[in-house]
């Protein structure tokens, strides 16, 4: 099975090694047919601690890394943003 991606802007990066990523998802409304946005805060890995509050990065799916820690950041993702920063 394929490993899902999400999209989403990181609100923090206090933790070591953890970032949290919020994820916004848009949808039709079954019954008053209005598009309606959901969020909801993912924990996620992030090794090099290269990631920053206000980023736009993307998560991956993987193996728990603890209770509630079970996606990673991306690989090249926030070095690409850091790159276009220093540019």
């Amino acid at each position: 099975m394929p490993k899902r991606i999400l999209q989403g802007t990181v609100v923090s990066d206090k933790g070591e090694k953890t970032i949290v990523v919020k994820v916004e998802r848009r949808f039709t409304h079954p019954v008053m047919k209005k598009t309606v946005r959901r969020s909801k805060n993912y924990h996620a890995h992030d090794e090099g601690n290269v990631a920053k509050v206000g980023q736009t990065v993307f998560i991956e799916e993987c193996r728990p890394f603890s209770k509630t820690k079970t996606w990673k950041l991306v690989e090249g993702d926030a070095a690409q943003a850091e790159a276009g920063e220093a540019a």
